[in-house]
């Protein structure tokens, strides 16, 4: 160390070398890595809150719901396009999804049951795990209960809560948000596959028309709890108001309540470490919850976690066009851009040679429209054979697709 830097302590030299020899973190990096860990906290405790208010107050706990309250959000940090870029896409692709699964039961195709039982009756040594559970509901199935009241909490929040880890990703490491989605569409659309293939009957059901006995479907009881505890009346809905418009009761195996959350805590370690398995204790809870309630079989969880895992490690560890794919759509410039712009650097994004492509925002509206047109007149004036037709994915397709395309016209080259 020369003579100048031994007198000033503040010198770079004295600032790259730590009292042990090694190099110290400069002050500015220490102070990015504590702000950053402050925002991951505060939009966390905004997620939890969020979800917390909206059943309390009676306020549908849907993806749509939660993603535009997390747009407000995006927006208060200065990257509202960039989360309509980002963000959109996603959820169109959910929301197709959750239009096909409705139609994966159209197919004629025999309803597993007996033999899903028979492997049940393996799982839990000869007793149905559901029924063993549900030995720790007392009465019938009418009586109040906390633990479904409990259960049905986690149930309700087996999406929103995953979605909140996309948002902790998206600001934290917005390319592993990319990888997340990928992977998240991966397994819905592998699910989709074996709902047409493989179209298995939950625990409720089976007891429901006989193929079980002493099996309860405590999901109403939970509900009636929720309502009470909160004191909210009947006009609460969840995510399940998106599966009544195009519902199917056979699709139990695999059980996306067990594959989302059990995803997103795939994601939560990769990129939080140790703090990001407590989501795996909440995703237990989820598990649990599921089977308490007669929603699903335990075959039906593993199920699940193993299609995660698979969906996980086919983005994660897959091909290289595939990765090559994921890097040109999530194209990280534009997040560079946008960075320096939050900085105060207004033309940043325009000498990377991206503006709002005016053409796309205008035909992407344009689709959106005509496709909400003939949605509405086929729900409500049974235009093509009304929305049990299966024509009715077509202006779904026009409305999803039109939000797409607009959503790529906020941020282009």
């Amino acid at each position: 160390m020369n003579e100048e830097a031994a007198l000033n302590p503040a010198t770079p030299a004295a600032d790259a070398v730590g009292a042990t020899g090694e190099a110290a973190v400069p002050a500015h990096e220490h102070l990015g890595r504590r702000n950053d860990r402050l925002l991951l906290v505060a939009v966390a405790a905004y997620a939890v809150l969020l979800s917390i208010l909206m059943i309390a107050r009676g306020i549908s706990v849907t993806p749509d719901v939660v993603v535009v309250s997390f747009g407000l959000a995006a927006i208060l940090l200065g990257r509202g396009k960039l989360f309509l870029r980002d963000w959109i896409p996603f959820v169109a692709l959910f929301f197709a999804y959750e239009l096909m699964r409705g139609y994966a039961d159209k197919f004629g195709l025999p309803i597993h049951v007996a033999d899903v039982v028979s492997l049940e009756r393996i799982v839990g040594l000869g007793s149905l795990p559901t029924t063993l559970l549900q030995s720790l509901h007392s009465g019938p199935a009418s009586n109040p209960d906390n633990l479904a009241t409990i259960s049905e909490g986690f149930y309700f929040l087996h999406f929103p809560l995953p979605l909140a880890i996309g948002f902790l990703l998206w600001i934290h490491q917005r390319r592993l948000y990319y990888d997340f989605v990928g992977a998240l569409i991966v397994l819905s659309m592998a699910a989709f596959v074996t709902y047409l293939l493989l179209p298995v009957a939950p625990p409720w059901w089976a007891d429901k028309y006989g193929y079980v006995t002493n099996v309860m479907h405590l999901s109403p009881v939970g509900f009636d709890g929720l309502k009470h505890f909160f004191g909210f009346g009947d006009y609460f809905y969840s995510y399940q108001n998106i599966y009544s418009v195009s519902p199917n009761e056979v699709a139990a195996f695999p059980s996306l309540h067990a594959g989302y959350p059990f995803l997103a805590f795939l994601f939560a370690r990769r990129a939080f470490g140790k703090i990001g398995w407590l989501m795996l204790a909440y995703t237990a809870c989820v598990w649990f919850a599921i089977v308490y309630l007669g929603e699903h079989w335990v075959v039906d969880i593993i199920g699940g976690v193993a299609y995660a895992s698979a969906a996980y490690l086919a983005i994660m560890h897959g091909p290289r066009w595939a990765r090559r794919l994921m890097e040109r759509v999530a194209d990280e410039q534009i997040e560079a851009g946008v960075e320096a712009e939050e900085e105060g650097d207004v033309g940043a994004l325009r000498r990377q040679g991206l503006r709002v492509r005016w053409t796309f925002v205008v035909q992407g509206l344009a689709v959106f429209a005509v496709g909400s047109a003939v949605a509405y007149g086929m729900n409500t004036m049974g235009w093509f054979g009304g929305s049990q037709s299966a024509l009715y994915l077509v202006p779904w397709l026009a409305i999803l697709g039109g939000l797409w395309r607009g959503a790529a016209g906020l941020i282009s080259r």
